[in-house]
């Protein structure tokens, strides 16, 4: 099994189909608050789906395309984080991440994307990162930002959730600013986390979200 390790508490393995119990009791547990941002969450409505989703992501695993991890904290399932629209060829990859409402506000998933980054570029030789999400998805926004991700621009209309069309915000890296960047981010990354507002309480997502397809 892959695995990927974040700090003392938290690291990142494979999905694998062991993981389909934990992955459907998180996604169970946490409709209510993942739905607004994740429209694959009702689809997974039984322990098949949650293991038919791990079988595709795999499949696009061994294909090169995708990777999709378990976030664990303390041993259990706390969320995922995906890289996924890998392009070996022009070396861009996409990250997609969402966490269960318990976890949120520990900065849990700002530390699983800068040791996801270190592995896209140093073990898979990914040259620019992205991450996409909602203007109103403060939470998922902040992860980028305090990574040192650059706001490129606006893609109009470039999500549908509750049957509506949604803009993206694009945020991008590259490998060498990664690289430059990495004083300061791991002294960002090192500081104890504040409790977000309760407003702000949210799933990270790929809208940049982790396709269930």
């Amino acid at each position: 099994m892959l695995t990927i390790p974040v700090d003392d508490r938290t690291q990142l393995r494979l999905l694998e189909l062991s993981h389909a119990p934990a992955l459907f009791r998180l996604v169970a547990s946490n409709r209510d608050h993942l739905r607004p941002w994740l429209p694959w969450v009702d689809r997974m409505r039984v322990e098949y789906d949650a293991k038919s989703y791990i079988i595709r992501s795999l499949g696009r695993f061994s294909a090169g395309t995708e990777a999709h991890f378990g976030i664990w904290f303390e041993q259990a399932l706390a969320g995922t984080i995906t890289a996924e629209r890998i392009d070996a060829w022009n070396r861009v990859a996409e990250i997609g991440y969402w966490l269960g409402k318990g976890f949120v506000g520990r900065g849990i998933m700002r530390r699983s994307a800068a040791a996801l980054i270190d592995y896209l570029i140093e073990q898979r030789s990914i040259n620019r990162i992205e991450i996409r999400c909602t203007p109103f998805n403060r939470a998922s926004q902040a992860i980028p930002l305090r990574l040192g991700f650059r706001l490129e621009g606006t893609l109009r209309q470039a999500a549908y959730l509750q049957g509506k069309f949604h803009d993206h915000l694009l945020f991008a890296t590259t490998a060498d600013r990664w690289r430059r960047t990495g004083a300061a981010r791991e002294a960002a990354t090192s500081t104890q986390s504040i409790p977000a507002p309760p407003a702000q309480r949210i799933a990270g997502s790929t809208e940049a979200h982790p396709r269930l397809s």
